[in-house]
């Protein structure tokens, strides 16, 4: 028996260390696959010119964005085998692409991945050989943030039209940001545009573009001194405008009030029909400083477009008090919708299925949902699979001037019988089930130790701690509400605090959701749904409208499922 118990152990010693081997080989392959890919990336960069002076072309497009998904490779792979011998030189690799990357193209993001790539090299693997390598890297990197800035050039590539309720909505498309000016004249009625470093397609160049709106006579395209692009924008008469940007694509938005028109969901590309004439107007002031003639947003006229529905008085928050939100009578009218990861990070991943994927197609079917609703915009930080850093999120919603922030994320856990929703606020994180889920979630952070006393002074300060944890509670009763017909099993984990990097810096309330575990069989299965998304989506809305009502009690119409 013994001899018998001695062969066991035999065996199972030597099927362990072939499956350690297999792993190590498969781990070795996948590098060295890396590596040749890599090589021809290199080639095909050797032939390209550089592009530090204007925006690359669309082939150098294609050719980046192969580029950066092969560091997105390399990231994973070390990301996902931390003790292999193969982690550290996949990082390498990654940090001097990107850095060679941005050397190529002059794209400042390159230039900030190759510096988090080799910050992260020293700090998970500091005994590597090859650190002693990377400072001649991050010295030249570093040296180069102004130059950089001052050199990129992007181009407008696009501008559209959309007939909203009361709004007509103009769009300019760019292949990056870009900084701008706006300006409003008189005699003739005008606003125009004034775009920094920027080119335009060749469709564009001296463009007049005739709208058919009574608003917008025309939009004129002409080239200024410096690398500037103007695009004004000739009136029939004065009339109230805003002007706000939007990330992921880039694209500045331009909203006139008092048009009288259906609700268009059109969005028109243009196709310029005469050359312009020369544009030559007062010089620009820089957006965001007080304007003049300072018009209401279009969204303070949105708030009051059905002057017979008068809005009876807010009903108490959870503490049974009336926030100040509640006592100034604010409503919602633009809801940023944060779909969680992407990119190069996927978030909680199982059997071909993405936490990122999930998520995204959940915030678009929440957004097209939204827009039956006429005086509710959405922002969204990211509509396609692309990586947002987390800071960003929190700044395209305060940029957009959202009243609303709600960043969606699908659970995980070691636990496979874990199974539920819960919904977070920022705060500091009361229990350790909160605090590995938020560690695990700020895993993408950017920021360093340098940054922990201004990060813990802005929870300590969060002045949106009422009005989060209450949108908090309503969204996620109306998750429960609803998921629970469909899977009788699941849990209401509850309202919950955490210090979510996600929520940090918003100016709004802002909550995070956690919807089903990946990581649970039956959970996931369901959410390969596409009619569990979509349970999920019309629940956040539930949600959002619920927590308007609660706000200003006003005669909201209920949607359908």
């Amino acid at each position: 028996m013994r001899s018998s118990g001695r062969a066991l152990c035999a065996v199972l010693i030597v099927v362990g260390t072939l499956g350690t081997a297999l792993v190590a080989q498969s781990i070795q392959r996948q590098y060295l696959d890396l590596l040749a890919r890599e090589t021809s990336l290199r080639a095909e960069l050797e032939l390209a010119p550089q592009r530090r002076a204007q925006p690359p072309g669309e082939a150098s497009v294609a050719l980046l964005l192969r580029v950066r998904s092969a560091i997105a490779a390399y990231e994973n792979l070390a990301r996902r085998n931390p003790q292999s011998g193969y982690s550290d030189n996949a990082l390498w690799q990654a940090a001097v692409l990107s850095a060679d990357t941005f050397w190529q193209f002059g794209d400042t993001r390159d230039r900030a991945a190759a510096l988090t790539l080799f910050a992260r090299l020293k700090a998970t693997f500091p005994t590597s050989s090859l650190i002693r390598k990377i400072t001649p890297y991050t010295t030249r990197l570093e040296g180069a943030a102004d130059s950089a800035s001052q050199t990129t050039v992007t181009t407008l590539t696009a501008v559209r039209r959309e007939v909203l309720p009361g709004v007509l909505r103009i769009t300019l498309e760019l292949e990056r940001e870009a900084a701008f000016t706006e300006e409003r004249l008189e005699a003739p009625e005008r606003v125009f545009v004034d775009l920094r470093d920027t080119l335009v397609v060749g469709a564009l160049k001296d463009a007049t573009i005739p709208f058919p709106d009574d608003i917008v006579r025309q939009a004129r395209i002409g080239r200024q001194p410096d690398n500037r692009t103007r695009v004004v924008f000739d009136l029939q008469e004065p009339a109230r405008y805003s002007v706000y940007s939007l990330y992921n694509p880039y694209r500045i938005v331009i909203d006139f009030e008092g048009i009288d028109s259906t609700p268009a969901s059109t969005a028109v590309s243009p196709t310029p029909e005469t050359s312009g004439e020369p544009v030559s107007l007062a010089p620009a002031r820089v957006a965001g400083t007080s304007m003049t003639a300072a018009p209401p947003t279009s969204r303070e006229s949105a708030a009051a477009a059905n002057p017979g529905e008068r809005p009876s008085t807010a009903s108490a928050n959870a503490s049974g008090g009336f926030s100040l939100s509640r006592q100034l009578g604010l409503g919602v009218s633009r809801v940023a919708i944060d779909p969680g990861h992407g990119g190069r990070d996927p978030g909680a991943e199982i059997q071909g299925l993405s936490e990122a994927q999930i998520v995204l197609d959940i915030a678009l079917e929440l957004e097209r949902r939204l827009a039956k609703y006429p005086n509710v915009e959405v922002v969204l930080t990211r509509r396609t699979d692309a990586y947002v850093p987390l800071a960003e999120r929190t700044a395209i919603a305060n940029t957009s001037g959202a009243d609303l922030f709600l960043s969606i994320h699908v659970n995980a856990s070691a636990n496979t019988a874990a199974r539920g929703i819960e919904t977070y606020f920022l705060n500091f994180a009361a229990n350790p089930e909160a605090e590995a889920l938020a560690a695990r979630e700020n895993a993408s952070a950017a920021r360093t130790m340098a940054s922990l006393p201004d990060i813990v002074k802005a929870i300590a300060l969060n002045n949106k701690i009422d009005e989060s944890r209450d949108f908090a509670s309503i969204v996620h009763a109306a998750l429960h509400e609803r998921l629970r017909t469909i899977d009788r099993s699941t849990k209401d984990l509850g309202v919950k605090q955490a210090p979510f990097m996600v929520l940090i810096g918003a100016t709004m309330p802002s909550v995070l959701v956690e919807i089903s575990f990946l990581t649970n069989r039956d959970e996931a299965a369901l959410l390969r749904s596409d009619s569990y998304r979509q349970q999920v989506a019309q629940a956040l809305l539930d949600g959002i409208m619920n927590y308007q009502r609660a706000l200003k009690r006003t005669a909201v119409p209920r949607s359908t499922f």
